[in-house]
């Protein structure tokens, strides 16, 4: 087999032009060309008239043909031997696992890190104990439902906390920009079909599942885990981390203490909690494990027409079916010395609520698996440093988001509404007073004002200046009527929990930081690949296997 890359085929053409594409690139006659599987496809919509697909191929040819194509083309980067793809996993235990002096492992959240890590575990016969202080998905469903509808907020069940985590209620992005050079991602997306998903999330450039077919898909991994030996408890908050004495202030982990006061002992503990989880950093860092602060952004979400996007970003091939909603990527940088970026861009979905916290406001993007909502929204937002805007303390990002969401729930009128001003308003500094055409979707609902009351002035005048420039990539951007609605705080953890190349903590042996909460994710897909290496880093460590730690990259 062969890989086949850089195909470009206009956007209406049929199998038999790809198979000719194919022929007309190679040195192959046509009965030599014995099968064509798309491995990749994407679009190229920079000539928004002229959209081309572009693939990526793993052909078949005859043996003779196969090594014609090999010889005359070696060295070259557009054609070669088809990779290996497939998932090799680290080992396998016994099948007496766990022996007397062995423990299971414990992963501590049942987020896309957490459910990929348990998965791997449970694959290579380790029976992980899975802890997440939420609730089961269809449960967080009802209770998420409860704030939308009712302004009902449970602390410990909502959009960050429970099964699935914070992708769950998302658009359900299934790419990233990290760098895979041994195709986990792929690991990640078999897993995810297996489970349930679209099987084109294998095969298109920018894969999505969508919350209703994440909710499903989630559980039937679950049940997966269950059967492999694993074990998964919901409503079991972590309290305690217990660590033995060690020297200079480190040691090794020896297990944990849930909030019902019950113990489960364990030398291997992944830490896959999101970036939501401020008590649990809190408690981190009194118990000494090792914390440092990171960037993260703030900002709104911006709502438009979806079939404004869709013009700007295909013109009249707007509506193809190939092509979807349209979705968008878009940075600037500021006179002020600060990045703005759209984050979380969600075509054909809506604004929701996302607070995991009494009093506080925070806003998150979410669509399902059609996305055909009238509004396309994506979050606008300014990147700030620890050392310029929160340097007090390692927490101090997590007070600097706090503060934020609280006023946003002080300008909402302190009933979970969020505060709201029409684009056009917020660039000329006027409080709105009147929806326009572009009707918000957020739930329970929003309040219109002055909504630059909700950041800091660094960040308005930033994003003022981002908003223009924007629209000359996207017209219609700045369109008076778009909505923005506030706040965005929660884009990234504040925090990274450090860890070596062992992927320990570097002050707490035993202990596996993961995923966005732990600083080294950004999405559901980065997320999974991260579960997997934590995951292989405890299997060599807890079954004594004579191997190097694979390369993560």
């Amino acid at each position: 087999m062969l890989r086949l890359t850089d195909i470009k085929l206009p956007l209406h053409h049929n199998d038999t032009e790809l198979r000719s594409a194919v022929l007309s690139k190679l040195p192959v006659a046509e009965h030599e060309l014995l099968g064509l599987h798309i491995y990749k496809r994407s679009y190229d919509a920079r000539k928004k008239h002229n959209i081309l697909l572009i693939y990526l191929l793993d052909i078949e040819l005859s043996p003779s043909a196969e090594q014609r194509v090999l010889t005359q083309f070696s060295g070259k980067s557009f054609i070669g031997s088809s990779p290996d793809t497939h998932y090799h996993f680290v080992g396998h235990a016994p099948s007496n696992f766990p022996s007397p002096e062995q423990q299971r492992p414990i992963v501590i959240g049942f987020g896309p890190c957490g459910i990929l890590a348990a998965l791997v575990l449970a694959q290579m016969g380790l029976k992980p104990i899975v802890l997440d202080r939420g609730q089961d998905v269809r449960q967080r469903t009802k209770d998420t439902w409860g704030l939308w509808r009712e302004r009902k907020l449970n602390t410990e069940s909502n959009v960050q906390y429970g099964e699935g985590g914070a992708g769950t209620f998302s658009d359900g992005k299934l790419y990233s920009q990290v760098k895979d050079r041994r195709f986990l991602g792929r690991k990640v997306m078999t897993e995810f079909v297996k489970a349930g998903a679209p099987e084109e999330i294998l095969m298109v450039s920018k894969p999505h599942i969508g919350t209703f077919k994440l909710v499903k898909m989630v559980e039937n991994i679950r049940a997966e885990i269950t059967r492999l030996g694993g074990e998964i408890r919901f409503n079991s908050k972590v309290e305690t981390l217990h660590r033995d004495a060690g020297d200079d202030k480190n040691g090794h982990i020896t297990g944990v203490t849930l909030s019902d006061g019950s113990h489960l002992p364990s030398r291997h503990v992944i830490l896959a909690v999101g970036h939501s989880a401020r008590d649990t950093f809190e408690m981190l860092l009194a118990q000494g494990v090792y914390l440092e602060a990171k960037p993260f952004s703030i900002g709104f979400r911006i709502e438009h027409p979806q079939s404004v996007i869709d013009a700007a970003r295909f013109g009249d091939n707007a509506g193809n079916p190939i092509l979807g909603a349209a979705d968008y990527k878009l940075v600037h940088h500021c006179k002020n010395g600060r990045s703005v970026y759209s984050f979380c861009m969600c075509p054909g979905g809506t604004v929701v609520a996302a607070t995991s916290e009494e009093g506080r406001v925070v806003t998150n993007g979410m669509s399902q698996y059609s996305r055909n909502e009238r509004n396309a929204n994506s979050a606008i937002v300014v990147g700030i440093e620890p050392e310029k805007d929160y340097p007090e303390h390692v927490l101090a990002g997590i007070d600097l988001q706090r503060q934020l969401e609280s006023l946003a729930y002080q300008l909402g009128g302190e009933n979970y509404n969020a505060p709201a001003q029409l684009v056009g308003d917020y660039l000329r500094n006027t409080p709105s007073t009147e929806l326009g055409k572009v009707i918000p979707s957020y739930k329970p609902g929003v309040s219109l004002g002055d909504l630059s009351l909700a950041l800091p002035d660094f960040a308005n005048a930033a994003i003022r200046e981002a908003i223009p420039a924007f629209d000359r990539q996207i017209k219609g951007f700045a369109m008076n009527d778009a909505i923005l609605t506030g706040i965005e705080t929660r884009t990234s953890s504040p925090i990274c929990i450090k860890r070596g190349r062992d992927y320990q903590n570097l002050n707490t042996k035993g202990l596996y930081p993961a995923g966005e909460g732990a600083g080294y994710a950004g999405g559901i897909l980065s997320a999974g690949i991260d579960g997997i290496k934590v995951a292989e880093a405890v299997a060599i460590d807890l079954l004594g296997l004579d191997m190097a730690i694979p390369d993560g990259r």
